[in-house]
């Protein structure tokens, strides 16, 4: 087999495996700051708890994978081009399979607690009466529009490539935590499809029935925020169209990532170079 193919498809492996498993470790303590402790540590810490959690994640998985674990953040980097279309669905079933594996040992953990319910709960998401506020369903789409919207922005914003690496998980953390206080008494704050998913496939009920609203909003969201990072930073990811019709187009690495330094020459095996006078 070849060697570049056999690379090719370990790296595949890797970031599949890091977003199933950042999505089930976000969901189980991300969701578990609400099952378990909410009672203890209110919206604020629960805001925190999601944001700490993602920010984690990011420095852990951010160099393999992106570290994107929502499904609306993967949608926001395809339409950005960084990625085709190949790749994001991997990512979408890494982070709906991983989602379910981590609401899951949640639920074997919470069951485990005398008392506690989990049925229509769950830390679902919901609007009407299972929203703090009781927002309706158009509120609740419009919130987890927007809310979504910032978190794939600022994700988009503060990346140039696919991985999410020096100081960059710091903002993408930081808006997480934003985004939950403000949609926490709303909704629950979802901005995260997968994030729905698996607590919703355990609590059943009416977190089943409303799944739909938390399953599309966010990924309008991302979409709206791709396009509004086009227009605001066009320099992104750097203009490698342009570079490349002046010296001609570059080595691609897996997932659209591109690799730099100079042209290949005749030792990477590129065309050789002849001297003035051999011409």
């Amino acid at each position: 087999m070849d060697t570049s193919t056999t690379e090719t498809r370990a790296t595949e492996t890797r970031t599949v495996v890091s977003e199933c498993v950042g999505t089930a470790m976000l969901v189980f303590f991300g969701v578990g700051s609400v099952v378990l402790a909410g009672d203890y540590i209110n919206a604020v810490g629960i805001s925190l708890a999601f944001g700490f959690t993602l920010l984690a994640i990011a420095y852990v998985f951010g160099g393999v994978s992106g570290g994107h674990v929502n499904p609306a953040v993967t949608l926001g980097v395809l339409l950005a081009r960084r990625i085709d279309i190949r790749t994001a669905i991997e990512y979408w079933v890494a982070q709906l399979v991983g989602a379910i594996v981590g609401a899951a040992v949640l639920f074997l953990l919470a069951k485990q607690v005398p008392r506690l319910v989990t049925d229509d709960a769950f830390g679902s998401n919901g609007y009407g009466g299972r929203s703090p506020v009781g927002i309706g369903g158009g509120g609740a789409f419009l919130a987890e529009v927007m809310l979504t919207f910032l978190l794939v922005f600022v994700f988009l914003a503060v990346t140039r490539e696919v991985a999410l690496g020096g100081v960059a998980p710091v903002p993408v953390g930081l808006a997480f935590a934003v985004v939950n206080l403000v949609g926490i008494p709303l909704t629950w704050a979802s901005v995260n499809p997968a994030r729905s998913l698996g607590p919703a496939l355990f609590a059943g009920g009416g977190a089943l029935s409303q799944l739909w609203l938390f399953l599309i909003a966010p990924m309008i969201g991302g979409v709206l925020a791709a396009g509004l990072h086009m227009l605001t930073h066009p320099g992104h990811p750097v203009a490698e169209e342009e570079r490349e019709q002046v010296s001609g187009p570059r080595p691609h690495m897996p997932w659209g990532r591109r690799l730099g330094g100079r042209r290949p020459g005749p030792e990477a095996g590129g065309p050789e170079t002849k001297p003035p006078e051999a011409a």
